[in-house]
């Protein structure tokens, strides 16, 4: 089930809650609530094997540019050979060849290049998901522990969101830019 569903659903149950006179508290059904937070949990881990579907994918673009870049430069190879063969157009043979395989090198490092761009921007959003969805989870427990409906769980239970750290795209390092939340 999607997270962002689940979510709405936690918001619809706080909405759909009685409002206490004279307080700001509201109180919410909490087998409602908690079937809800389960649901969440098992929902997260679909959300993290996405990402890792992701990855996978990253590192099947990844070797099937290797697989290319090696098929091109191995044909390269090839082609120069042969031209070097011919004594008239040695020197036509060895540029040629060089520009093939740079070429080829240059190619193989836009392709790796996108494929970690896709990876991180789309690993970004699942955070970016992963976070509001908590946000908004840890909102739905804090409200109900207020109202006294539910004893809230310990802060230890929910990971802290994981630090952002420098990556290499395509030889060059960058650091991902922090969006507000």
């Amino acid at each position: 089930m999607d997270i962002q569903h689940l979510v709405d659903r936690l918001e619809d149950l706080i909405d759909e809650g009685r409002h206490m006179p004279f307080s700001k508290f509201t109180m919410i059904d909490e087998e409602r609530a908690l079937e809800l937070i389960d649901q969440m949990r098992i929902s997260i881990p679909e959300e993290i094997e996405k990402a890792s579907r992701v990855l996978a994918q990253r590192d099947r673009i990844l070797a099937q540019s290797n697989e290319e870049a090696a098929r091109i430069i191995q044909g390269a190879r090839e082609q120069g050979n042969q031209l070097l063969d011919r004594e008239a157009t040695v020197q036509a043979a060895q540029s040629r060849a060089a520009n093939i395989i740079e070429q080829a090198r240059q190619e193989a490092e836009n392709i790796t290049a996108e494929a970690d761009r896709y990876v991180l921007e789309t690993l970004s959003k699942l955070e970016q998901q992963l976070a509001r969805a908590l946000n908004t989870v840890r909102n739905g427990i804090n409200e109900a522990a207020t109202t006294g409906a539910a004893q809230p769980l310990p802060p230890a239970q929910f990971p802290a969101p994981m630090p952002r750290q420098v990556v290499e795209v395509g030889g060059r390092i960058e650091s991902p830019k922090e969006n507000n939340k």
